[in-house]
């Protein structure tokens, strides 16, 4: 297997914002106190979901134009990272959640936002697996992918931000980013490591996509 530059700087990134994101100084923000360095883990897995499932889509409005096995590999495979990255942002989110807020869970307007969008992606994979025509799986599935993408994007970035103040970040009477939130300390980190999971989540596409192309030649035989 060919290890393309890409990887390399996916590997160095990734080890890179551990390593710094657990080492360097950060801010000292009262509540928030050290638990902040989670910055560096949950929202870049947050924006590598979104970018892969952005592609996913893409390949499944590639598939409606031009019906192909390969390209509903792709969106298919595209998808089940994207959702594995919006399982562990849950987590890492939870995780966050316990040492700033005091509970798992809260009924906060993003939280349930983005567990919303998780299930109806899980209910993307649960649609695939009802199907025996793999044509028909394939169109619908392709379908539905848009759908689930496109109602994504309000339940995460829009309904949120108008349902009144949030303890989350980047919500109504709470920004995100600001000076307080992110120092240029912590963006040296920060953005490397966007790049890195970003960059990670095609790697992981691509390794799955093998796979399934690979078994796809099996069942042909």
């Amino acid at each position: 297997m060919k290890f393309t530059w890409w990887k390399v700087l996916t590997v160095i990134l990734l080890l890179y914002s551990a390593v710094a994101g657990f080492l360097l100084p950060v801010p000292r923000l009262a509540i928030v106190n050290e638990s902040i360095r989670n910055l560096y883990f949950h929202v870049p897995m947050w924006f590598a979901m979104m970018v892969i499932l952005g592609t996913s889509v893409f390949r499944s409005m590639q598939y409606l134009r031009s019906p192909s096995a390969r390209l509903d590999i792709l969106s298919h495979e595209a998808a089940k990272s994207g959702i594995v990255l919006g399982i562990l942002g849950l987590a890492t989110g939870s995780l966050w959640a316990k040492y700033t807020w005091g509970a798992w869970w809260t009924p906060d307007p993003r939280l349930n936002a983005a567990a919303v969008a998780l299930l109806i992606y899980g209910a993307y994979l649960v649609l695939r697996g009802s199907f025996r025509d793999e044509q028909q799986r394939a169109r619908v599935s392709a379908i539905y992918n848009i759908f689930a993408f496109a109602a994504a994007i309000p339940l995460l970035f829009i309904l949120p931000r108008i349902s009144g103040n949030s303890l989350h970040p980047g919500q109504t009477g709470n920004p995100g980013f600001n000076k307080y939130d992110l120092d240029s300390t912590m963006r040296m980190v920060f953005y490397p490591a966007v790049i890195g999971w970003i960059l990670f989540a095609f790697w992981m596409t691509q390794v799955s996509s093998r796979l399934a192309f690979l078994q796809l030649k099996l069942d042909e035989k």
